[in-house]
């Protein structure tokens, strides 16, 4: 009888998309070993790419944290950032890591060292915010003093990230993810947009807490109309109601990530809150999309004189 061939062991790449597969379908211990499987693959290799092996370190640390496993996700990223330094995927997962473990300080940290990377990277502004809040909670107004010192990024990172954008392919469209919650009626639209013009006319005599339950109702009927927030956000910040209007515009922001309303607002509501480094990243993103926007110029100068 002729003797049975001895399976060919799979390549680490073989072994990446095996784990990429499963890591989609929600095994994540599948998947965890298999970017193990993968890890041990490459290291055998003589002239391994120390990139590629950071990306694995970085997908098994995405694994872990899905798992609930974020100390062995911060060891993983720790690895991944000493073979692929200033990977943002490595810098996000590990913040998020480190702020599951109650670690705000290097949470914030990594916030902030992907915002140099990207200015745009909505986790990252929604992170700060965040932690933030968190840590003058835990050591009040000189919170800054206590963090870690927080790493300045080449330029060369921030260029090879832009040409990696520029030679992107564009994104497809997943029709079906975009469709999986039913779109409001034209009635309830006709039906929100009513209600959100009587919030409208009530900000105009200055009745900003009416507003507010007039924007709320409206919101039912038409939770995607991104002015509602910015409208209702505006009223949050008259009545002093800073953090909600913080909420408010990170939405606002989820829908239209240039909107200019929302990234002002935010910036007016960090300021009040003393979150400084936020407000003026906030204006910094406003200003690129509007360069001459006064109001933006003119906040960003009076919070700067106050640093």
């Amino acid at each position: 009888m002729p003797q049975k061939q001895k399976q060919k062991p799979k390549s680490w790449t073989e072994l990446k998309q095996t784990g990429n597969d499963c890591f989609k379908t929600g095994q994540y211990g599948e998947a965890t070993s298999r970017y193990s499987q993968a890890i041990k693959e490459l290291e055998k290799c003589s002239k391994h790419s120390l990139e590629e092996l950071g990306i694995l370190y970085s997908n098994r640390a995405a694994a872990y944290l899905k798992d609930g496993n974020c100390a062995e996700c911060v060891r993983d990223c720790n690895k991944s950032l000493e073979l692929y330094p200033f990977n943002v995927k490595s810098l996000l997962r590990r913040a998020a890591a480190h702020e599951a473990l109650e670690r705000y300080r290097q949470a914030y940290v990594d916030y902030k060292t992907a915002l140099q990377i990207d200015c745009n990277i909505a986790a990252a502004h929604d992170g700060t915010n965040r932690m933030t809040k968190a840590l003058t909670e835990a050591d009040g107004p000189s919170w800054r003093e206590k963090l870690p010192l927080i790493p300045t990024v080449p330029l060369s990172v921030r260029k090879k990230l832009t040409q990696q954008k520029a030679q992107a392919p564009p994104p497809q469209h997943n029709n079906a993810r975009q469709t999986q919650k039913p779109a409001p009626s034209e009635g309830e639209v006709k039906r929100g947009h009513a209600l959100k013009e009587e919030g409208n006319a009530l900000v105009k005599k200055g009745e900003h807490q009416k507003a507010i339950e007039k924007y709320n109702q409206s919101l039912q009927f038409n939770p995607s109309e991104v002015t509602t927030y910015t409208n209702r956000a505006l009223c949050f910040l008259s009545v002093k109601r800073f953090s909600d209007a913080i909420r408010d515009c990170d939405v606002a922001l989820k829908i239209d990530s240039t909107n200019i309303k929302a990234l002002y607002r935010r910036a007016q509501a960090q300021k009040e809150l003393q979150e400084v480094d936020a407000c003026v990243d906030d204006l910094n993103r406003l200003l690129k999309v509007e360069p001459k926007n006064t109001a933006a110029l003119k906040l960003l100068q009076e919070v700067q004189n106050k640093k």
